[in-house]
């Protein structure tokens, strides 16, 4: 197993929970499209038809309510452990922006905070992206707390154990002999190329992917699995991680005869777009027609495990001692004021 090295600090001031934002109405969806694909060169008619998945849900992303039902949690925790410790809220692409909680944060004497990313993965979108988040708010804001970012979490014991107990869950809902199918987000291939130092050779997200699949698969007692992707936004002249999970289960019903499926989003810690659109919506109504029933495994944010893992993790911080991991890939991201894990780490 190899580990990256934690940054230590000793006790903080504060926690600050840090995600990628969503509209939280109608009027605010296409800003916030904007916000998410600034600067990549996205035609309108995309934005559009991506909202579309927004507008069919009411115009509201439910992943603002699910993130603060992950700090209610912790917050509880924390009581439970006797520790008044503040914790902050927030995001790149919609409100509450990270910009204006650093801002808080300063005004309320905030000198050392610890960040928890609400992503388990390394690469480019999963973790360099929210280092560079955390270093362009404390630019802007004067006088701004140091910040170490919690390590990524991918291998956490009571990650994959949440993820195992509602795979078993799943399997005990779902038609005896159904396939498991891992899925999680797709990125460029070129992307996942460079995930990761250089020096350990790239494709850390695809790696980290498939090793928590594997826990969780052996975990829950499943012998057999695949690991697909889903929601890619790029042109089709750029080639992203596949198979696509809606072609994969096509696949596997024209092809094998499966008609029954276990999905777990391994990718995602919430029920947000990704899930209850591509997911429990696209993939169920495009399999449908073959006889494909698609049962899908619930996501760990919302429970008790997720809590404890976050307050685990702000303990390594602290003590500088690292705690349990399962896996044999790398879990890094644990820096401060934003730095990379390396030079060249995770480049766009």
């Amino acid at each position: 197993m190899t580990d990256g090295e934690l940054e230590v600090t000793g006790p903080v001031d504060a926690l600050l929970l840090l995600s990628f934002g969503g509209p939280e109405g109608q009027e605010e969806v296409i800003p916030f499209l904007e916000n998410v694909t600034r600067g990549r060169g996205i035609p309108a008619a995309r934005l559009e038809e991506v909202a579309t998945h927004y507008r069919q849900l009411g115009g509201r992303s439910p992943i603002n309510d699910l993130n603060r039902e992950i700090i209610d949690h912790v917050e509880e925790e924390l009581a439970r452990s006797g520790r008044d410790l503040p914790v902050y809220f927030g995001n790149r692409n919609w409100t509450p922006m990270i910009e204006e909680t650093v801002r808080q944060m300063t005004a309320d004497g905030v000198r050392t905070a610890a960040v928890f990313a609400t992503s388990a993965w390394g690469g480019y979108s999963g973790c360099a992206q929210y280092q560079e988040d955390i270093a362009r708010a404390r630019e802007q804001v004067p006088g701004a707390p140091s910040m170490v970012r919690l390590r990524q979490f991918y291998d956490h014991p009571l990650f994959i154990e949440r993820f195992a107990s509602d795979l078993r869950a799943a399997r005990e809902a779902a038609a005896p002999g159904a396939r498991v199918v891992f899925t999680a987000h797709s990125v460029p291939e070129a992307a996942d190329a460079v995930a990761g130092p250089p020096a350990l050779g790239g494709r850390l997200y695809s790696r980290q992917v498939a090793e928590a699949s594997r826990l969780v698969a052996r975990a829950a007692g499943v012998d057999d699995h695949d690991l697909v992707w889903q929601s890619r936004s790029g042109p089709p002249s750029v080639p992203w991680l596949e198979p696509d999970v809606v072609d994969h289960v096509r696949g596997l019903a024209e092809d094998s005869g499966v008609r029954d499926v276990v999905i777990v989003p391994i990718g995602f810690i919430s029920d947000h777009v990704e899930v209850i659109w591509d997911l429990d919506t696209e993939l169920v109504d495009e399999v449908r027609e073959l006889g494909v029933t698609v049962t899908r495994s619930a996501t760990p944010g919302p429970s008790p495990e997720f809590a404890r893992m976050v307050l685990q993790l702000l303990e390594e911080v602290e003590s500088g001692v690292q705690g349990d991991r399962l896996g044999d890939v790398p879990a890094l991201g644990c820096n401060r004021d934003g730095a990379r894990c390396a030079v060249g780490c995770c480049s766009r």
